[in-house]
């Protein structure tokens, strides 16, 4: 069977790789890492307030909707110049 050079690169990733296992434990854990401070963030966050909740809700429905209209009025046009280009060279 001569498949002996991609299984030698198995081998050798594998033990790249436990060789590397080791190593990973020795980084220390920073005060920025998730779940290992105690301490409060930097950054205060304002309460949402229903009014501000709605506000949002309202802006992004107007983004949505415009963005919709664009869509469907590029592929309008996309399909109109394609028949177009594809009945003038019927004649």
């Amino acid at each position: 069977m001569g498949f002996g050079g991609s299984v030698q690169a198995m081998i050798t990733t594998l033990k790249n790789n436990e060789k590397m296992r080791s190593k990973r434990g020795n980084f220390k854990k920073t005060v920025h890492s998730s779940g290992y401070s105690k301490q409060k963030p930097e950054y205060d966050f304002p309460e949402a307030t229903p009014q501000m909740l709605n506000e949002i809700k309202e802006r992004l429905q107007k983004e949505r909707k415009r963005r919709t209209y664009k869509v469907v009025a590029l592929t309008i046009i996309l399909f109109l110049g394609l028949a177009y280009l594809v009945f003038i060279e019927l004649k």
